[in-house]
């Protein structure tokens, strides 16, 4: 405990020091504002990074579910050969759960007058099992993310003309490659720049469609465990020849990883600075509280209190109001992370307000992600904050002389 290297004495007179008569109100209000301002920058920190945390879990989840935690390229524009062999190289690496070969293009759609541009990715449709968003979509002709559906008008079973960016040699010149497909079923994995713009195929259907000559332009590689990443990456590139690298989610989402990092550091700093106004406001009430204690003060000192005695007294004093209004927003935040999506749907509820439409955010759930390190952190952070914030009073009140004290008394 942390005040077990207190006297008895000390935590006596601390706690009746806590506890202000009637003509020192004004200097309770100020501590219990205090000890408020402390509780909600903890509850309010801890409830904000868990939410982020969240956020960026179920996003990365969903990026994985279309993409491969790895991916092998080829340097070249030729693309990869003999790729049967090399995925089956790759999925005896330790880690390796699944190697999905693919080859992906840039396409107009067009139909009914009207177009979008579109990627397309060939893969084996025994291989949409490892893309776990797309398993329930699976059937023959192509698979489109729902939003490019709903901005040409389009439906299950409907035809699409694909416009190739590579065109093909005739007699008459140079034409754009151009074939119609059967829309097999639509997909909606959560990811709006995923649901917008991409078109699954089979993989032989497009290899002709891009003519790649039996090439692909990548490999997919799936792992058991996001940790795995680093060492598998670093068996691959043992594997690999001159023509071909590998990198991970990471490096493909690099500046979206980066955006969220940033957006996290700034809430952190910004809800920081409440916390740091609540350790102010203590420094002030106990100031405050020591001009109304220098009688009192100079009687123990008179008494043979030590200097060092006084200031452990209002220390005390101090540290408890930081010790208690971080424990109460550690209670606060834990319990409304813990019970988030019950507290939404009543307070939506009570104001008639949809605070978290799915259409917009696309998750149907309000994530929260409690990390126990970084709840230690803030704990440590505000504790850290209070105990500064109580030293320059506590050794005002050390510094204070008897006979001064006592003088007009």
């Amino acid at each position: 405990m942390v005040f077990a290297i207190f006297t008895p004495v000390e935590r006596l007179l601390a706690m009746r020091y806590m506890r202000s008569r009637r003509s020192e109100g004004f200097i309770s209000v100020i501590a219990w504002f205090s000890l408020l301002g402390i509780a909600l920058g903890v509850a309010t920190l801890i409830i904000v990074m868990s939410v982020m945390n969240g956020f960026r879990a179920e996003l990365v989840g969903r990026i994985l579910g279309l993409n491969g935690h790895l991916a092998v390229y080829s340097t070249s524009t030729r693309g990869v050969g003999d790729f049967d062999n090399l995925a089956v190289r790759i999925a005896g690496i330790p880690g390796v759960i699944a190697v999905t070969p693919q080859i992906e293009g840039q396409v107009m759609v067009s139909t009914r007058g009207n177009t979008s541009g579109a990627v397309i990715r060939g893969v084996r449709w025994a291989d949409l099992a490892a893309r776990k968003p797309l398993w329930d979509a699976l059937d023959e002709g192509v698979l489109m993310g729902h939003r490019l559906a709903q901005s040409l008008g389009l439906k299950e079973g409907d035809s699409v003309t694909l416009v190739g960016a590579k065109g093909r040699t005739t007699p008459f010149g140079t034409l754009p490659q151009r074939r119609t497909f059967k829309i097999a079923g639509l997909f909606d994995v959560g990811m709006f720049e995923y649901d917008k713009a991409f078109i699954f195929m089979p993989l032989k259907p497009a290899q002709s469609f891009f003519g790649s000559d039996g090439r692909v332009t990548g490999l997919e590689i799936y792992t058991g465990d996001l940790n795995l990443t680093d060492p598998v990456r670093t068996n691959i590139s043992q594997i690999l020849g001159d023509d071909t690298g590998v990198n991970d989610w990471r490096d493909r989402n690099r500046s979206f990883l980066n955006a969220l990092a940033v957006e996290r550091n700034v809430m952190f700093l910004i809800l920081t600075l409440i916390i740091l106004v609540a350790a102010f406001n203590i420094i002030s009430s106990m100031i405050m509280l020591v001009r109304s204690k220098n009688s009192d003060i100079a009687v123990l000192r008179a008494m043979g209190a030590s200097g060092g005695a006084v200031m452990r007294v209002f220390f005390m004093t101090g540290a408890s109001i930081g010790i208690v209004g971080t424990a109460t927003g550690v209670v606060i935040g834990l319990g409304f992370c813990w019970n988030i999506d019950a507290i939404k749907e009543m307070l939506e509820k009570l104001t008639g307000t949809e605070f978290f439409a799915a259409e917009i955010y696309f998750l149907s759930r309000l994530p929260a992600k409690v990390d126990p390190a970084e709840v230690g952190m803030i704990i440590a952070m505000a504790l850290m904050l209070s105990f500064l914030a109580s030293v320059y009073p506590a050794w005002r009140a050390s510094r204070i002389a008897p006979a001064e004290a006592l003088r007009y008394e």
